[in-house]
């Protein structure tokens, strides 16, 4: 058996973590592991580490050269004086930031200046937005705080300081560009921004180069910078010009690589820095795969008997609209909003068309954001890349071109954020001018069949928004 460099890649995610363990030379998943996060907005870091060490039990990095760790975004961990967390972490889909985002985009001039400034315009789940809501709600909190770092930077200084080795915090552009104090552009901090969030100067993790070794534990294994969820997920995938992400798991996110940053006052286009030297225009709604699983519990049945029924209705679920709020919304910004469901008859009240509905109205959501990338950042659309939970949904796969206008490729099921940061390890390990290069797998690519009617579906669904929220753009 001849030798192989092996890698691991890391996704602290919302629900788990997941590792795997890759073959440089081939890109071969060759093992991986997984251990499971409590369902909250507020979580311990602990049970981070107790999931990394479930994941990694049984010898899972026995070989292993490099880690990197792709984490869940924005997430705002307060540390204090000895690196102690000060507070349950609040994380991205925690909304009670969603009155003290207002406050501090209004306390620096307004969304456009926002944009302009770090590409952002915060939101509740931002970064900066959190620091406010503990500054104003739990000031005992903010006092004994004296650093923020994001659940990527945490969980990758705990690996090294678990073999002795940790020596600061760090973290890369592209998790940094999710905060709302970090300049994607200018790849700086803004002090002058987390001081107005935070009400004070806070320590933060040092942002270091995308293929760069932060550490290396007492065993020798390489530590990667790690970066956020999305652009890990980008890595994996090793988009294309004219790709699109649409990631459906417990959030949906569209996005594409950039050669330039973007300032869209709406906030409905994040300017993220990608895990390469360059960008990642990015849209996220709160509302993805878990509409499907309360639709299909509405209905009595699993997500296979979802896909069934959605799939016998005809499009446009006999003139049903569902609008998928169902846990507030992120894009657009209407935190206490929920879902509804609209058009109903007594000649299309049947189990099909609701199903149909329930995943229409999910691709809607994403409809928009796709829109929102190609319009308001001026990526091109020439083929949408499904990835995340809900897109092995069949029902998903067949009416997701004609919801989204575009044709729609399925890579073959794989864990892309954790793939990406093996990619990144990979990449620090080699001392590369780049990242090696993997083939990804399609499963298959599915036209439009009928734009004309995805076109009437996706006409109705903004009526019904325009009607219920004015203003709020998709």
């Amino acid at each position: 058996m001849t030798d192989r460099t092996l890698v691991a890649g890391v996704d602290t995610s919302t629900q788990s973590c997941k590792v795997v363990v890759v073959d440089v030379a081939t890109g071969e998943v060759v093992r991986t592991g997984r251990g499971t996060h409590p369902d909250a907005t507020e979580v311990d870091p602990r049970h981070w580490w107790e999931a990394w060490e479930a994941a990694t039990s049984g010898g899972l990095l026995d070989g292993v050269s490099a880690v990197a760790v792709g984490g869940q975004q924005h997430g705002m961990v307060l540390l204090d004086d000895a690196g102690e967390v000060v507070r349950p972490a609040l994380l991205w889909n925690d909304t009670r930031s969603a009155g003290t985002a207002r406050d501090i985009v209004d306390g620096f001039g307004g969304a456009q200046a926002w944009a302009d400034a770090v590409g952002i315009v915060p939101l509740a789940a931002i970064t900066a937005a959190k620091l406010r809501w503990v500054h104003d709600e739990e000031p005992a909190s903010m006092e004994r705080a004296a650093t923020v770092v994001l659940p990527h930077d945490w969980l990758t200084g705990r690996i090294l300081a678990a073999d002795g080795a940790f020596t600061e915090w760090t973290t890369d552009a592209g998790d940094a560009s999710g905060t709302g104090y970090f300049d994607a552009g200018a790849r700086e901090y803004r002090p002058d921004l987390l001081r107005l969030a935070a009400g004070r100067d806070l320590a933060v993790p040092r942002v270091a180069g995308p293929a760069e070794v932060v550490g290396r534990t007492r065993g020798g294994l390489a530590v990667a910078p790690g970066t956020g969820d999305n652009m890990g997920a980008a890595l994996g995938l090793g988009l294309r010009p004219g790709d699109v992400v649409v990631s459906l798991g417990t959030s949906g996110t569209a996005f594409a690589r950039h050669d330039r940053p973007t300032a869209d006052p709406s906030g409905f286009v994040q300017s993220f820095a990608d895990a390469e030297g360059g960008f990642l225009p990015l849209v996220c709604t709160l509302n993805a795969a878990r509409v499907l699983t309360s639709g299909a519990a509405m209905l009595g049945t699993d997500l296979a008997g979802l896909d069934e029924l959605a799939l016998a209705a005809e499009p446009g679920a006999g003139g049903l609209t569902l609008v998928p709020f169902l846990d507030g919304e992120r894009t657009p910004n209407l935190p206490t909003a929920t879902g509804s469901l609209h058009g109903l008859t007594r000649g299309n009240t049947t189990p099909e068309n609701l199903a149909r509905a329930v995943v229409e109205g999910m691709l809607l959501g994403m409809a928009g954001a796709v829109d929102a990338v190609r319009d308001r950042a001026g990526c091109p659309v020439e083929r949408v890349l499904l990835i995340g939970g809900a897109a092995q949904s069949r029902a998903v796969q067949t009416i997701a071109p004609d919801v989204l206008g575009a044709p729609v490729a399925v890579p073959a099921p794989g864990e892309y954020v954790a793939v990406g940061a093996a990619r990144q390890a990979a990449w620090a390990f080699s001392g590369d001018d780049a990242p090696p290069r993997w083939d990804v797998a399609v499963d298959a690519t599915v036209d439009p069949s009928d734009a004309e009617r995805g076109g009437e579906v996706r006409a109705r669904y903004a009526e019904v928004l325009a009607t219920l929220y004015p203003g709020a753009t998709t």
